[in-house]
């Protein structure tokens, strides 16, 4: 059987930790930032784990376990 290829634009948007969660940046980023408090802007800068209920589509995606 051959080897499981990496989706190439999944191996850009996530990253895998050292204990195996998948981490992902978030959306509401892109434009109309104006729009929004500071605070809010700030939030929006650090990265998340992906929930268990998408994690393991994800996990295929990057061709993980």
């Amino acid at each position: 059987m051959p080897k499981m290829k990496t989706h190439s634009s999944a191996k850009k948007r996530f990253k895998v930790t050292g204990s195996g969660k998948v981490k992902r940046y978030q959306a509401y980023t892109s434009h109309m930032m104006r729009n929004k408090s500071k605070k809010a802007k700030t939030r929006l800068v650090k990265s998340v784990l992906v929930c268990d209920a998408e994690e393991k589509r994800v996990k295929r995606l990057l061709a993980i376990g």
